[in-house]
């Protein structure tokens, strides 16, 4: 259910420019089911190339999403919840940031012939305002992680499951 989640919130908001929840919704999922939280990751990433086709652009999602997992994964488990939320949002932000940059190498390798220079000026026309306007989508949408983990663990707690 949690990785059709992430699936269906990148259908509903596909109209608007690297706004996403995938983001977000990771990071939750990690911070409330920590290596489990790769089954939905991975299911989403399954259902996109299923939807989409496994084509070249799929390919960059196997090491992107898990990524932010990992990172979720070696943030601090016990923090104040005062800094919580700017660290959790600011990772987020973060990611957002430099997925465009993520993403680059393998563009570079498979469409540019490996060229270094091609690469360095996909990263800068992209950087702004694409990675920017991702950061500040998820710095917004990261604001809520708190709030949604705190939600999806009293839940759990309720069903007798964590």
């Amino acid at each position: 259910m949690l990785g059709a989640l992430l699936f269906l919130s990148k259908q509903v908001l596909e109209g608007l420019p690297n706004i996403e929840l995938i983001s977000t919704l990771t990071m939750v999922y990690t911070l409330v089911y920590r290596k489990q939280a790769l089954l939905p990751v991975f299911l989403f990433i399954f259902l996109e190339g299923v939807l989409a086709g496994f084509s070249l652009w799929w390919f960059p999602y196997l090491y992107l999403w898990p990524l932010l997992w990992a990172l979720t994964m070696a943030l601090p488990k016990r923090m104040p919840i005062w800094l919580r939320v700017p660290v959790y949002a600011g990772t987020c932000a973060l990611f957002g940031l430099a997925y465009g940059s993520l993403y680059a190498p393998y563009q570079a390798v498979v469409f540019l012939g490996g060229d270094l220079r091609k690469m360095l000026a996909w990263i800068a026309a992209g950087f702004f305002p694409w990675d920017v306007l991702h950061a500040l989508g998820n710095l917004g949408l990261g604001l809520l992680i708190v709030p949604l983990t705190t939600l999806l663990q009293k839940l759990e707690q309720r069903s007798g499951t964590a």
